[in-house]
């Protein structure tokens, strides 16, 4: 496992941050009987971080290695300044949201990332609920960042950064915030939004810091407030079983690909988005909104 001394303290420090704030939730949730938590599904998200988290170590030394092939052919030279930090944050921010975006907006990646979605709880343990696979190709979206002359380990020590900020946005606990900071930054009434399977909060919300590239590419909701939201997935029950949990997408896809159909059609089942289909009996998120508005109408 590759990791420097300041990427093991961040971990080391973070990972007593996450005790203390899940306890703390944990306690709020029982004393005000909010009923966040349940022990089969927060084991569920702790098996599934285990399976990421063993992928990641395991695939680190190779993903260093292909970084740092790409860091040869650097663009630029930086100062380790203030200036330094700044773009690399602001650049693999940016990066990560069109890597979450492609993971929402394309079936293939939509299995590998449903897991993440899957729960129908939203708890500070849901941050957790890995995307098992995401390793193997999360690294190619960095692949720009190494070209801009920023070392691996920092790439590496970034990603660790933002993905603490990111985990602790799971949470119910916390409302709105002030509105400079609901502006810029994801904040847990951004990402409860992204969590909900509710139609017009499909697919909305995907920054991991920033909230600003969703208002800037259009995948920003706003969080109302005036009827609770469901999490989990779009009309379908959370999988249960520790291999369906992760591969249960994988046999839907399989399913269609097996249909007798020209290939393209079949081609298109495993690239266009969610929900696709070829003779509307399922419908992507931006149909079920359409559909809707057309109903309100």
């Amino acid at each position: 496992m590759m990791i420097n001394e300041l990427e093991s303290l961040v971990l080391t420090l973070s990972t007593k941050v996450y005790f203390v704030v899940i306890g703390l939730e944990i306690l709020f949730s029982f004393w005000f009987d909010r009923r966040y938590y349940t022990l089969a599904d927060t084991a569920t998200n702790i098996y599934l971080t285990s399976l990421n988290m063993l992928l990641d170590v395991a695939l680190r030394g190779f993903v260093a290695v292909v970084l740092g092939f790409f860091f040869q052919f650097r663009l630029f030279e930086w100062e380790p300044n203030w200036g330094y930090w700044l773009t690399l944050f602001l650049a693999e921010d940016f990066l990560f949201y069109w890597l979450h975006w492609v993971d929402h907006h394309s079936r293939l990646f939509w299995a590998v990332h449903v897991t993440h979605h899957s729960s129908a709880f939203f708890n500070l343990t849901t941050g957790f609920r890995s995307s098992v696979f995401q390793p193997v190709y999360r690294f190619i979206y960095f692949i720009p960042l190494a070209l801009l002359g920023f070392p691996v380990m920092d790439i590496f020590l970034m990603y660790s950064v933002t993905q603490i900020y990111g985990i602790l946005l799971h949470t119910q606990t916390i409302g709105k915030l002030n509105r400079f900071v609901e502006f810029i930054f994801v904040t847990p009434s951004h990402h409860r939004v992204h969590h909900a399977s509710d139609v017009p909060y499909l697919d909305k919300n995907i920054g991991m810091v920033l909230i600003i590239w969703d208002r800037m590419f259009g995948t920003f909701a706003e969080e109302q407030t005036d009827k609770p939201m469901q999490y989990g997935l779009f009309q379908k029950e959370t999988p249960q079983g520790p291999l369906n949990i992760v591969f249960h997408e994988w046999q839907g896809i399989w399913q269609d690909m097996k249909r007798p159909l020209p290939f393209y059609i079949k081609l298109k089942y495993l690239l266009m988005p969610p929900g696709w289909s070829h003779d509307g009996s399922s419908l992507t998120s931006e149909q079920l909104r359409k559909k809707q508005e057309e109903e309100l109408t």
